[in-house]
Order: C-alpha cells, then structure tokens, then sequence
C-alpha cells in the first residue's frame, strides 16, 4: 500500500497514460480527496480534453456538441496538469520513466495507465476503405462522409454497419438520423447477442426492423466491395450474396491497448497479459510491477476487459483511494446495460442468461408488440439473479438495485408489460447501489437529503439538482434519475416535508393542472379561479402564478381587470426596479438590429432624462434611473418614434439574439438577422412560466451563442438547426438538438409546439433547461410531442400559438392610450405631482450617472429611505445578461 505524502515533502509524482474517460475519473478522484503533496501529469494523445465517449452518437449527428467531461477548469491547478499530443509509447519501470511518441521523457513516482482500448479491424479484402467508430475525429468523419456522398450520389446513401452489439446499432442509428439507409450485418443469429438472450434479440431485431432498419443476421462478410476510386459499392456475404453500400462502419468491439506492457523482441515480457488481451491487475488494480496501476479497459480482473463506464469508474476511485492511503478493492465487473436505441428500451443486467445453476427464468414475451421481458430468479422465485427487458424496461430501475436481493413481490408482478400495472414499490436497502456509473448507494443519496455534512453548512439536500451535483449520480448515463427522483420524494416525506405538487397552501392544484382547468373553463379572472379550486385571498405565489397563466392564454392589457394586484413589482410597473427605487426602460430592438435615426432617438431620451444607458447581452440598449413618474413620458417618446416594449421585465421572451448573417458575413449562410426578426415579433409579449431567450446563428461558428438560449437556431447550407433546453445563469446547461435542416415553415411551427407545451406543463419558475431535464425520457419525449406529435396535439399548440399572434398588444403604447392607467404611475398617490427627492445620483468615474451610496446620503444630509417600505414588494428584478 503506497503511503500518503505530506506537503512538507518534494511532490510525489503521478503519470496517468491515457486521456479517456477513465483517466480523467482518476485525475477527479485524486482531485477531489486533495492534491497536497503530488503532481499529476495526465498525457493523452488526442487534441481534445478529456471526453464522454458514452456519449459519441451526440457527435455523430452534432459535431457541434460538447462532450468534454467535468469542468476545464480542473486543470487549472497548479498540481494537476494535461498534456495533449502526447501518445505514451514505452514504459521504463526501472527508471521510472515513460517516453512518448513526441520524444519526450516524464519521471513518474506513480504510474497510472489508461489507454483503454482500440476499435477492431475486419481482417477482410477492403477493410482499407471502411470507417471504425470509437473517437470523435471517427464520428465526425463518418457525418463528413455522409453528407459528401448524399451531395455527391443525389440520393439517400446506403451506411452499412458491420456489428449487432452495442456500438454498432447505436452507430447505426446515427445514420439514420443523419438521413442514411441504415444496414446491419452481424455475424450472430439474433442482435446484441453478449447481452440479450436470443428472445429478446429476436424482438430487438423486430423492431429495429420496424423503425426502418435493414438487418443481416447469421452470416459474415467476406469482402468490401470498392470501384477503382476507392469508392465503396458494397459488402460480399460469405454465402455469397452482396449488399449494397456506399461506405461501411466497422463496430465489431474493441481490443485492449496492451502495447505498454508488452515485451519487445528479445526482453522479457514483465507484466502478466490475458487470453484476450489487457494487463492482468489485482484487486486494487496495481500490476504485478508495484506502483505501475491499470484502469478501464486496458485493466484484465478475472480474465476479462470490459468497455463499460462502471468498473472503469470504480477502478479511478480505487487508485485514487489507494494513493491516499485507503484499502479499497475492487468487487468485480458490473456488466448491466440501458439505453435507448432509435426509440427502442433494451436493458440486461446481472446473470441475464440464467447460468447459475437452479436459476430460474420467469419470461413475458409480446412478438407482435416486440415485447420481452425476463426476470431470473433463484430456484425458489425469491432472490433476483438478473434480468432482460426490451421494447419495454421501465421495470429495471426497480430491479437493478435489488440485484442479489431478495425480491418484495413475486417475479411475476414486475413483469409489466403482461398487463399488471406499474412495477411494484421497492425500499431500497442502505448499500443496494442505485447509480452504477460513480457507484452511489442509496445510503449514500439518504444521506445527502438528511444531511450528510458534505454540503455547506450541513443542510439537508431538497432538490433534484442539487442532489445530482452532490452525490454525482445521475450525473453519466442518466439512466438512475426516476429512482433517484423516486428516492427524493420518498424520504422528503419520511422527514415530515411534504411532497406536494399544490401550486401554494391557497391552491392544491399544481401549475400544470391549474393551467388545463383555467384554459378548458375558460375562467378570466382571479376571482373566478380561487373560488372554485383556490382558498383565502391568494399569496405571493399563487397571485403572480395566476396572473402569468391568464396572459399566457389571452393578449389582454395585463393590469386590467384587478391583474394589477395580482403582478409581481415589476410587471407591476412594466419596468425593471433597481436598487434605489428607480426603474429601468428597455425598448425592443429585434434580432439586435436598428436604424441610426432610432439610435439617436435613444440617446436623445437618454439625455434628456439623464439616464444611465448599457447595452445588454441580449443586444438591445437598457436606460437606467428613471424614476416612476418619469415612466409614460420617456416612453411616449420612445413609441412616438416606434419602439415598443422589450418586456424586460416580465416572464416572457425577452430578446431574440442575431450574428449578422449572409447579408454581409462571408461566412454566413442563412439569413440569420431577418430570422431573428422573424421570430422576436412573432414571439413577443409571450407570457410564459420563466423568462425565455433564443439565439439565431448565421453558420456554424455560432456568434449568436444559440446553444446557450432557451430556443437556439443554427444556419446550415440545407435550412436551419434548432436547439432546445439551453440556459445560462447559476447551473448553464447547453441547448439539445431537437431537429436538423428545416426550411423556415417548419422551424417556426417546432418553435410555435415547444414553446406552448412548455407553458402548458412547466412547474411555476422553472426554466426550459430544468423543465426538459425532469421529463420522463427527456429530449426523446420533446422529440415525440413536438417533431413526431405522437399525443396529437400538434394542430392545438400551434393554433393557440396563432392565437397569441393574432391578440398581441404593445403594454406600454396601450397603457399611454388610456388615463386611468397612467394613475398607476405615480411615486405618491396623494401628491401626484412630486417626485420622489429620495432618488440621488453620483456622477461616476466613465462619465455616466450612477444611485449614490448611502454614505454619499449622509454625507449630504439625506436620511436613508427603505424603498417599498410601506406596500408589499414582490420583486423579480432580473436585468438582462
């Protein structure tokens, strides 16, 4: 067992070869427990930091998408460095040293090898003109090749992927989204045949089929067929037959990348390798060589290697533990599986195949539906062994934990798809791991929602995000989140903290049910409403919350009717307060674009009022220091001259941000700028849960920074790209590709169907980054209601889509029209005439104005003033950035 250093010491040193996955997990590992006395130096190869390669079929269909894992900032520290472009080449473990295909030469006190593996090559007449599918330079090739043939041949092209098992169906399928024929040739008689029995397989191969998939099963290829160019026209079967194919992806599996530990000619071969390759470690994952370690797939445990991110994971978390001076071991290879595949929900976890002996196999299998499912149990039906389910797995989060355990119910009733409902409830035990990825427990995750002490201050964890971020599952794969959902709610309530879905104590209906029942009614005011699902007079929540819903379904002027009352502050006085009491004017400039002759208008009313004026993020000019009774004059001003209100202050789409686009950016290839128009004045004044924000790019170098907005656009040479679920704020999260290359009809009804089925079923405050997140089955459900329309409700977002079009009213030049609404807007009630001598300004050090400082007051003789001391302020002061 290796020592832990002290900081007093000269820093031992740690060299990890390999930039993987795994690699990075151990460099976070031994971030995470302290660096204090070591060096980690981590030399990859690849250009790239670290990356998801879990994640690679993003790529395939998005070489935009980011998949670096963790956060680069890691590397930042002073103690953990990453070279790239270097490829480690020779271990000298007597010197301690390895030297890389740069010519350079690292001394290490530690090694750390996680060079993972290779794709395997066909050992066939052709292979040279075949594709492989294992890094992001493959994937991106592969898009790059699909798209060349398509312009090249004026036809679909015919992708031909060698392999049924995982990778290549997920390759596969990423053909077809990028509009390839999709082809399967597997040399097994049924696909995925390492994880699924041949009932499954065989009802895995029906509905692959179903979704348009070509399949071969049973025979090998022998040959790729090519023309004199190179150019591949198809694949010859060892029973002779040809099939037709443009280009051909190899994904047969991958192949250790021993090469470290392999002897040269004439040395002595040092390290212990298995039948199959990779470096045989013990159970703490050292070599037989000490202080020479092995992770991931390059790591032979009990004779075999396995590409899975789990014992990868675990094997990082061990090394790490082990160099700190811990005792960890590791138990075994966790062989489970889930995903989704073109639609598809196969999962197999534990002794899938029933080898154990007496096992017994408790089967449900739907041909017509394509349905399998397979639970195996011990010889008295009692401890789960493993299971396999395809076409419907929505019993596996269930069982996955239980596995070894014996089952609450007997087999039969987690068999759901014979008809029984819903799987049975289950009380997770304390060590029953529930994220397989970073190895989480249940005790673990209980611990964090009552309070672990790894959180600040010891507080108990009471929100999904927060309890990913803290216990890091759900953080990989995702597949864990409903049970780690699930988990949330059952022990909020075991502690007294009622999971709820009532919108407040007035109103036990949630945001979603209040909306149906108030759009379905009909109901049009606060009165109507509370008194037939709310009690008492409403509160802070429930009042603005309805408020927001009724402008969502009608464009009436938002401070009639006694909705005044109900608005948060600043709705109230359609205006952003500041910190001084003063008011903040942002007149909408769309898609960023404006006349100069609106430009001086605004420096005009700037001026002459005396405003502080800044351009925001969101490209528009914001006019800072306008006190209350100042609001309608600057305002008729400015829509004498055109403008119109920018809602900078509502719940509602605040701008649409453009690049400049092909009108003058060589670059550009679609409009983006009058798109951006296009979508900011049909959008407009759109009421929603949160406020919403979308980006229109010209080309794929994304100026706009699409993928940040709530709805991104991206231009490409064939229509227009669009991304949903993009935020910024406390926790970013990047905008997920939802359809490619839409001509301008299409984009615009997708927007019009997302935008009203967000606002239908969003909770109150929520975001279109966390509303998208907590959707069962996420982006994929998006897909379904929005591209698909499979709950058939197309023709009714976008009508009352239409509808919000047709109504649309500018607040501030209807608010001008009317005298009695300009009552609103004064600082006080019984002196309508004074201003407010509270309000000071500094000048400040750029030449503007800015509030002066309550020392500055003083220093003035003013006494300080509590703003809104004397009304209730419900303040969502939220200036753009």
């Amino acid at each position: 067992m290796t020592e832990q250093t002290s900081s007093t010491e000269t820093p031992r040193r740690i060299v990890v070869a390999g930039g993987g996955p795994a690699a990075h997990r151990f460099a976070d590992a031994m971030h995470a427990r302290g660096l204090d006395g070591w060096h980690v130096t981590v030399l990859t190869e690849e250009a790239h930091f670290p990356y998801d390669r879990v994640a690679l079929s993003k790529a395939l269909t998005d070489k935009d998408v980011d998949l670096t894992l963790g956060t680069a900032s890691m590397w930042d520290h002073p103690s953990l460095e990453l070279k790239t472009g270097e490829r480690v080449i020779k271990i000298n473990a007597e010197a301690k040293t390895v030297e890389t295909a740069a010519g350079n030469t690292f001394g290490y006190d530690e090694l750390v090898v996680a060079t993972g593996s290779n794709a395997a090559r066909l050992p066939i007449p052709g292979a040279e003109h075949t594709h492989v599918y294992r890094t992001l330079e493959d994937v991106w090739a592969i898009n790059e090749a699909i798209a060349g043939l398509k312009e090249k041949l004026g036809r679909k092209v015919n992708a031909v992927t060698i392999g049924g098992g995982l990778l290549g169906l997920e390759s596969a399928a990423g053909t077809e989204q990028l509009g390839a024929n999709p082809i399967v040739i597997d040399g097994s008689q049924w696909l995925m045949a390492t994880q699924l029995d041949e009932g499954a397989g065989q009802a895995m191969g029906r509905l692959i089929k179903a979704k348009g998939f070509e399949v071969h099963g049973g025979v090998f290829p022998s040959e790729v067929l090519s023309d004199d160019d190179g150019q591949v026209t198809g694949v010859l079967m060892a029973d002779g037959r040809i099939i037709e194919a443009d280009m051909v992806i190899v994904a047969i599996g991958v192949r250790p990348r021993d090469e470290l530990f392999r002897a040269a000619e004439g040395e002595e071969q040092v390290f212990s390798l298995g039948p199959r390759g990779g470096v045989v470690i013990n159970d703490y994952c050292e070599t037989e060589v000490p202080g020479i370690w092995a992770i991931g797939e390059v790591a032979n445990f009990g004779g075999m290697c396995l590409g899975l991110v789990a014992p990868a994971n675990t094997m990082a978390e061990i090394v790490a533990d082990r160099l700190h001076g811990g005792d960890a071991t590791f138990p075994g290879f966790d062989t489970a599986t889930k995903l989704k595949l073109s639609g598809v929900d196969v999962a197999s976890f534990g002794d899938a195949f029933a080898r154990t002996e007496h096992a017994l196999e408790i089967v449900y299998a739907d041909p017509a539906r394509g349905v399998y499912q397979k639970i195996v149990t011990t010889d008295d039906a009692k401890t789960l062994l493993g299971g396999i389910f395809v076409g419907d797995a929505s019993p596996y989060m269930s069982l996955r934990p239980l596995l070894g355990r014996e089952l609450p119910a007997e087999p039969g009733a987690f068999l759901t798809a014979a008809g029984g409902g819903e799987a049975p409830e289950t009380e997770l035990p304390d060590d029953a791991t529930l994220c397989s990825c970073n190895n989480v427990t249940a005790g673990s995750i209980r611990d964090a929602i009552n309070g672990c002490g790894a959180c600040e201050g010891n507080a108990p964890v009471q929100e999904l995000g927060e309890l990913k971020g803290c216990t890091r599952a759900g953080t990989q794969c995702g597949s864990c989140v409903p049970m780690l959902k699930k988990l949330l709610e059952t022990e909020l309530t075991k502690s007294g903290v009622e999971v709820s879905k009532a919108l407040c104590e007035h109103i036990e209906l949630s945001r979603q049910e209040l909306f149906d029942a108030i759009r379905v009614l009909e109901l049009t005011s606060f009165e109507e409403i509370m008194a037939k699902y709310g009690t008492g007079a409403g509160c802070d929540i429930c009042k603005p919350t309805i408020a927001n819903i009724l402008a969502s379904q009608n464009s009436a002027y938002v401070l009639d009717a006694g909705r005044g009352t109900l608005q948060d502050t600043n709705d109230r006085a359609l205006a952003n307060m500041q910190k001084d009491g003063t008011y903040s004017v942002v007149p909408r400039i769309a898609g960023g674009e404006i006349t100069p002759k609106k430009l001086g208008v605004i420096a005009a009313v700037a001026e002459k009022y005396n405003l502080y004026t800044k351009i925001t993020g969101g490209q528009r000019i914001d006019m800072f220091g306008a006190r209350l009774e100042q609001l309608p004059e600057i305002w008729k001003e400015l829509v004498d001259a055109g403008f119109e209100s920018g809602q900078a202050y509502g719940k509602s789409l605040r701008t649409v941000k453009s690049c400049v686009g092909s009108t003058w950016c060589r670059f550009g290839v679609q409009d983006s700028v009058a798109m951006a128009i296009q979508l900011e004045l049909r959008y407009r004044g759109l009421r929603s849960p949160h406020k919403l924000k979308m980006g229109v790019s010209g080309c794929a170098r994304e100026c706009a920074e699409a993928r940040g907005k709530d709805v991104g656009v991206i231009a490409t040479a064939d229509g227009w790209n669009l991304y949903v679920g993009g935020n910024g704020g406390a926790t970013p999260a990047h905008a997920q590709l939802l359809a490619k290359d839409l001509d301008d009809e299409t984009l615009i009804k997708y927007i019009d169907r997302y935008f009203m089925y967000y606002i239908r079923t969003a909770d109150r405050l929520q975001r279109t980054a966390r509303w998208q997140e907590e959707l069962d089955g996420g982006i994929k459900h998006v897909e379904d209601v929005v591209v698909k329309d499979t709950l058939g409700i197309g023709a009714d977002l976008e009508a009352a889509m239409a509808k919000h079009v047709d109504t649309y009213i500018d607040e501030w030049a209807d608010t001008l029209k009317d005298p009695e609404r300009l009552r609103r807007f004064r600082s006080f009630v019984n002196a309508p005439d004074q201003k407010d001598d509270s309000i000071t300004f500094v000048p400040d050090e750029r030449g503007q104005m800015r509030p002066a400082t309550a020392e500055e007051k003083a220093a003035a003789g003013q006494q300080p003033v509590l703003i809104g001391a004397s009304i209730p302020v419900r303040s969502n002061n939220e200036n753009e950035v």
